[in-house]
């Protein structure tokens, strides 16, 4: 672990494996969250409001993350 307190997988395309963004495969924002050493992982999906503790005034869906990696 780098000590990297936290980081963002935005799936904009909903390419990624099963195993990593569930089933039926759709376009997700995994925010990694560094918590006692381990990275616990939320996911988020359409209107889902993202929860970060990094920006915890910050107020966007995961469609607007992932719409912007689109264009």
């Amino acid at each position: 672990v780098l000590g990297i307190p936290e980081y963002w997988i935005a799936d904009y395309a909903g390419l990624g494996g099963t195993r990593y963004i569930g089933k039926p495969k759709q376009p997700t924002l995994s925010i990694c969250t560094l918590i006692d050493g381990e990275y616990e992982i939320q996911q988020f999906r359409g209107n889902e409001t993202l929860v970060s503790l990094t920006f915890p005034d910050l107020k966007l869906t995961a469609e607007q993350v992932l719409q912007r990696g689109m264009s």
